[in-house]
């Protein structure tokens, strides 16, 4: 694996005892991917007001950078999955310049033009948490590494937005902020992606457990989709929906706060999604504890499911008036993100490590995502043309409860199916070995 600088020898050798490791893990993908969310997700504490027709133009902001970001998913279903280990590092720093480019570029162009600015700032990011996840993949501990990079992108989602926030109350005209703000997380990056670079190959031991993961290439990708096709079209269909309201809840936080009859300080997006991280991190997390697959494979399909159950509960506790705005907002982001992070932390993680393919989590993942993301691109397309308030509570609450309902039916679905077809042995698990 390329190395971005050598690392000093008392620590290489730190590197070879677990614990130092699994530590060394955690850090650096949270870090890493955290840091990327500053180059991401401060401009949407903005109203980015048109000056010449004095509507706000946030929407059609978000709209350009999704746009960007679902395409980086498609692209990533090739990338991503036939990507070389030594060519992670390298290729993270370069996607950073340019989405940083992209930000200068947004601040020195004049509007309506610098919105296609927020799309080149997008396409080069989607790419990033499939570079990290690579770093991560075919270890006995995955579960738990994987539910600390998950965790950067709840509790980073908030301190991005905090930065934005509060380098705009100190001055920073609004166009510049989102340049200003990843400027704040560069050299924190540069240092994470460091230590990614430094992380040694899984041993044998995880191999034995797991499976060696290997770029994946047309024809291993199609034999894989043609022996899970259907748990993977259900799996999808959940995450789909789970993704879209996540992603309303993430990039119109402001305004849900405040039909929520919030002011919102700084501060609070990072007070709200910490709590939502510990809980997500400690479920997720302790999955890893299950050696089995098959059955690691379900629990995290049932953990899934009840996320939506939480989802549906917490909009029925807040209109019937036994929830306060933060702990309703809390709830539900526990209930949207631990299905979210359970397909990224266990489920396609023991689904690979059951089948044994050749091929690695980040193509199951960059197609579930490139999904996902074009179903969020539909809807943020049907607000501008049909003008709906994503901040309305009506609609939040209304659509929180129809996703839930059929997401929940969704995961159950793999789940039996999963159930009734257990694998026939080690090597050829969901299938027979002819097919192969």
């Amino acid at each position: 694996m390329a190395r971005l600088t050598p690392i000093p020898s008392y620590l290489e050798r730190r590197l070879g005892q677990p614990w130092f490791l699994s530590l060394w893990c955690v850090i650096s993908a949270l870090g890493a991917y955290a840091c990327m969310y500053g180059f991401r997700k401060p401009f949407t504490v903005g109203s980015f007001t048109d000056p010449v027709t004095g509507q706000s133009l946030k929407a059609w902001l978000i709209t350009a950078q999704v746009l960007g970001y679902m395409l980086s998913k498609f692209i990533g279903i090739r990338v991503i999955a036939e990507m070389k280990p030594e060519r992670r590092a390298v290729t993270f720093l370069g996607l950073i310049a340019c989405a940083e480019i992209a930000l200068l570029l947004f601040a020195l162009l004049p509007t309506p033009f610098n919105l296609a600015c927020l799309f080149l700032n997008g396409l080069p990011l989607g790419l990033v948490f499939g570079l990290v996840l690579g770093f991560l993949e075919g270890r006995q501990l995955t579960e738990a590494f994987v539910a600390g990079l998950c965790a950067s992108f709840i509790l980073a989602d908030g301190i991005a937005k905090s930065v934005g926030a509060a380098l705009l109350q100190q001055g920073v005209a609004e166009n510049w902020m989102p340049f200003a703000a990843g400027l704040v997380f560069l050299l924190p990056l540069v240092g994470f992606v460091w230590m990614l670079s430094h992380i040694p190959k899984p041993n044998a031991e995880d191999l034995l457990a797991r499976s060696e993961r290997t770029p994946m290439d047309a024809i291993a990708r199609q034999s894989f989709v043609r022996r899970h096709g259907l748990g993977l079209a259900l799996i999808t269909i959940a995450y789909l929906l789970v993704t879209i309201l996540r992603s309303v809840r993430a990039d119109f936080a402001p305004e849900i706060w405040s039909a929520l009859g919030v002011n919102v300080p700084p501060g609070l997006f990072t007070r709200s999604e910490l709590w939502v991280t510990l809980g997500i991190v400690f479920a997720n997390g302790l999955l890893v504890l299950v050696r089995d697959n098959a059955r690691a494979l379900l629990l995290g399909l049932f953990l899934s499911a009840f996320g939506l159950l939480l989802v549906a509960f917490s909009v029925r506790a807040w209109q019937w008036h036994q929830l306060t705005p933060f702990q309703f907002m809390v709830l539900l982001g526990l209930g949207l993100y631990l299905p979210y992070v359970a397909v990224h932390t266990t489920v396609f993680e023991r689904l690979m490590a059951l089948s044994r393919d050749r091929g690695n989590i980040g193509y199951l993942m960059y197609r579930v995502d490139a999904i996902g993301y074009l179903g969020y691109v539909g809807v943020i397309i049907g607000k501008n043309l049909f003008n709906l308030n994503f901040g309305s509570l009506d609609l939040l609450l209304n659509t929180s409860l129809v996703v839930a309902i059929f997401a929940v039916f969704s995961f159950l679905g793999a789940a039996f199916l999963y159930m009734d077809q257990p694998p026939a042995s080690a090597k050829c698990p969901f299938g027979t070995c002819a097919e192969r």
